[in-house]
């Protein structure tokens, strides 16, 4: 992406100050929200290497295989974020996307645990 350009995580900053950092392994994401928020430009930008190094080790996948997707991610929106505990934390979110010309929308509630002070996806609940 070009300097300047806005993150497309959605969060209004632009994505030198946002996301891309969490991407190039310059610090680590501050909350679950922010770990979700980084995953998903992380989709939008095909980094596959982020995304397993993002995701629990218990329910990682062994590969992602992000060349052969041909989905155009359109927006994001944060429903809720909450914590529970001091390492445990949910995030509801609407991701819109289209594949051949046909709209979509992801409604999930996700699940990350943090440990060593980094978050991790561990999965989610479709809705």
């Amino acid at each position: 992406m070009k300097p300047g350009e806005p993150c497309p995580c959605g969060s209004g900053q632009c994505y030198a100050l946002c996301c891309r950092p969490l991407h190039a392994g310059e610090r680590p994401a501050a909350s679950a929200e922010a770990l979700m928020r980084s995953r998903y430009s992380a989709y939008v930008l095909k980094l596959a290497t982020y995304l397993l190094a993002t995701w629990h080790p218990s329910t990682r996948p062994s590969e992602l295989d992000l060349a052969a997707d041909d989905s155009k991610w359109l927006g994001l929106e944060v429903k809720r974020h909450a914590v529970q505990g001091e390492d445990q934390a949910t995030v509801e979110f609407v991701a819109r996307y289209r594949i051949a010309g046909r709209g979509h929308r992801l409604h999930e509630l996700s699940r990350f645990v943090r440990e060593d002070g980094r978050w991790f996806y561990i999965d989610g609940e479709l809705s």
